[in-house]
């Protein structure tokens, strides 16, 4: 049997600055900025469904404290509008979903996601819907992901691409 090799052991103030070093650029980042101008490509997109006859322009601003997206949607010649507010601290909001309805939606970052937990009536009387939005960009920041799961549909996925 070999002898195993003797390393040079650590000190805790050397491995703190290594794990500084290697990971604090990425924490020190924070969460990402959406904010921009995004256009919908259903082409890209996943069990889109009668989305994929829609075309969507989609504002964002951002702050550390919240993001408001601005939605101009077309479907069949019929221009909506409609807006959006996250409170990015976790506090529950209330919000208009596409078809119109009410929900409390709840925002809160995991790792460079933004997820968001729609929570309204059902059709049902006196129960509950859920819906769960997840936000992420692409590596370079040109797509906008949004995978949208319900129950257990298969989840959607709108992809939009960042306008110049």
């Amino acid at each position: 049997m070999l002898p195993r090799p003797k390393l040079p052991r650590m000190t805790a103030p050397v491995l703190t600055l290594l794990l500084f070093t290697v990971f604090g650029p990425a924490l020190a980042a924070g969460p990402p900025s959406f904010a921009g101008s995004w256009v919908l490509n259903t082409k890209k997109g996943e069990n889109l469904g009668m989305v994929s006859a829609i075309t969507e322009t989609l504002t964002i601003a951002q702050t550390p404290q919240k993001m408001t997206l601005d939605f101009s949607s077309v479907f069949m010649g019929k221009t909506t509008l409609r807006q959006v507010t996250y409170d990015l601290a976790g506090k529950a909001l209330e919000n208009e979903g596409p078809m119109g309805d009410k929900a409390a939606t709840v925002a809160k970052w995991a790792g460079s996601k933004l997820v968001v937990t729609w929570t309204g009536e059902s059709a049902i009387l006196g129960s509950k819907t859920e819906k769960v939005e997840s936000r992420e960009l692409s590596a370079d920041g040109k797509t906008m992901s949004v995978t949208s799961t319900r129950g257990t549909k298969p989840p959607m996925v709108m992809v939009y691409e960042r306008q110049k």
